[in-house]
């Protein structure tokens, strides 16, 4: 997947003339892994910067906006899976300080991006998760984790949703965490 998100990139960046930023296993930086530090600023900021910061430079393509599609990102990651945890209180700032705790960038758990949010028609906090590896964090740990610390401010855990689609395999960890099946093979799975 890197290799294509490789070509794709230099594809658009010479024949379409768009600047090119490669992300996540396709980064050529470590710092250009991450989405949200190649968007920083948003498209203003990088407007102005491009061409200007050499940490702004893109991958492929010009080093100035295209006149009509601005620039873009291609890159080959794990699935993404959205994934919210509800709380049963309407204190946003429970909500905020559990998404601290758990994501990477406040030294939680790594491939985990979290931010508490409220669900004003329900009346309720939720903790709202993107899992950008499903594999090396799983989506129980994280549902322990936020649980257990919604129990140290008194309140429960009332629900959780998948956003999306979700790979199997992110299930079927939880299902064999959950039920403590011995002796489980994934070859006895009978539909997919």
């Amino acid at each position: 997947c890197v290799e294509m998100a490789k070509k794709l990139g230099e594809r658009i960046g010479t024949e379409l003339q768009i600047p090119v930023y490669l992300y996540e296993e396709a980064a050529t930086r470590p710092e250009r892994r991450d989405l949200a530090y190649i968007r920083k600023g948003q498209y203003e900021a990088l407007k102005a910067e491009l061409g200007e910061k050499p940490e702004r430079e893109p991958d492929f393509g010009p080093a100035h906006m295209h006149h009509s599609a601005g620039a873009t990102v291609v890159g080959a990651r794990m699935p993404l899976v959205a994934f919210n945890i509800n709380l049963g209180t309407s204190d946003i700032s429970i909500a905020k300080r559990i998404a601290k705790l758990i994501r990477a960038r406040d030294g939680g758990y790594m491939f985990v991006k979290a931010m508490g949010v409220n669900l004003d028609e329900r009346h309720i906090a939720q903790v709202s998760i993107n899992m950008i590896n499903f594999r090396k964090t799983s989506l129980y740990r994280v549902f322990e984790t936020v649980k257990m610390e919604a129990e140290r401010y008194g309140v429960p855990v009332v629900g959780s949703e998948i956003i999306g689609l979700v790979p199997m395999d992110a299930l079927i960890d939880v299902a064999e965490y959950y039920l403590r099946i011995e002796n489980f093979d994934r070859a006895q799975i009978l539909e997919s």
